[in-house]
């Protein structure tokens, strides 16, 4: 079958291969093919391969791969991939551990099984985790071509937000001045800095602060990050009138913040506001509560209302981009 593939010398394949297994950029269904004196190895991301590596498309044969979970269990199983650590949320603890064993013995990719032990509490937003298999709760995960060291059971990181952050972080323009008022270890401040804008990030969880400097440093961009641990309200005044850009991914809560977002806007920002709301109004609530923080003092304009998932029956989390105009 055709499938996009790096093209390299087979004298550099193993290394460039290695590389590609790093970044989670191979495709483990498909064979990596030799033709002449080249390596052709399928992957699933064209625009995560370093600009350095050729992409071309390619006739590979599918693998043969060892079982999967699937092959053990006999269904699919729900879960996320966080680098090599596997979340599961099952509140049997017989099928929770069921399922951690079939991922371990399978083919797949893991060093640690962690089972949804409470939901996301407390002002730094972590969870209670039972661990089923491993013993580590640090990883590093990869999406969209940035590393994120993290540790699970003291930070809140999303995976299944990953598309609607590259959504955002495809918006940011060279020089642009962005400030994610929530940044966690910087899932949105990371990708907007590769993109060379100068972004702050704050967070009342210190070590997610800590692991948003080892991002930064990580992917290259430290001298675009400025990381502040503490209340984004207690720092605002430094940041005035300053945006270009905000990031409010503070789904309950993120109207308690809007009039230090007014304060942190300059002439021209777009807000991302992010909210959860009743399917049967999802938009109108925070559309009303920016309006109420920004008029008269700006013009305010809705550009995208945009359901990102449904996050409860009858509950949807939403964004809305609005732009600021003073």
């Amino acid at each position: 079958m055709k499938a996009p593939c790096v093209r390299v010398e087979r004298e550099r394949g193993e290394t460039t291969r290695r590389q590609l297994a790093e970044s989670d950029l191979i495709a483990e269904d498909l064979e990596i093919v030799v033709e002449g004196g080249w390596l052709f190895v399928p992957i699933v991301d064209p625009d995560g391969v370093p600009d350095a590596l050729e992409v071309v498309e390619h006739d590979v044969p599918t693998r043969e791969t060892p079982d999967m979970p699937v092959d053990i269990l006999g269904f699919e199983p729900t879960y996320e991939r966080l680098g090599d650590i596997v979340l599961i949320d099952e509140d049997d603890d017989d099928r929770a551990r069921e399922i951690a064993d079939a991922l371990v013995s399978s083919a797949f990719p893991v060093k640690t099984v962690l089972n949804r032990a409470s939901k996301i509490k407390g002002e730094t937003r972590v969870r209670d985790w039972d661990l089923l298999a491993g013993d580590e709760t640090e990883t590093v995960h990869r999406e969209y071509g940035c590393e994120f060291a993290l540790d699970v059971a003291r930070v809140y990181f999303s995976p299944r937000l990953a598309t609607e952050r590259h959504r955002v972080a495809e918006q940011v323009v060279p020089d642009e001045r962005a400030f994610d008022m929530f940044a966690g270890v910087g899932p949105f401040v990371i990708p907007f800095a590769k993109r060379d804008a100068q972004v702050v990030g704050t967070d009342l969880n210190d070590v997610a602060i800590g692991y948003l400097r080892e991002n930064a440093r990580r992917n290259g961009i430290e001298d675009r990050v400025t990381a502040i641990a503490g209340d984004v309200r207690e720092v605002a005044s430094e940041y005035e009138d300053w945006a270009d850009r905000l990031v409010m991914n503070l789904p309950h809560s993120a109207n308690e913040f809007l009039d230090t977002a007014v304060s942190l806007a300059g002439d021209e920002c777009v807000i991302h506001y992010y909210d959860i709301q009743h399917e049967d109004d999802p938009f109108g609530p925070g559309e009303a509560a920016i309006r109420g923080a920004a008029e008269p003092e700006y013009d305010v304009s809705v550009e995208t209302r945009r359901e990102v998932r449904s996050y409860a029956p009858h509950e949807l989390n939403v964004c809305l981009d609005v732009r600021l105009t003073r």
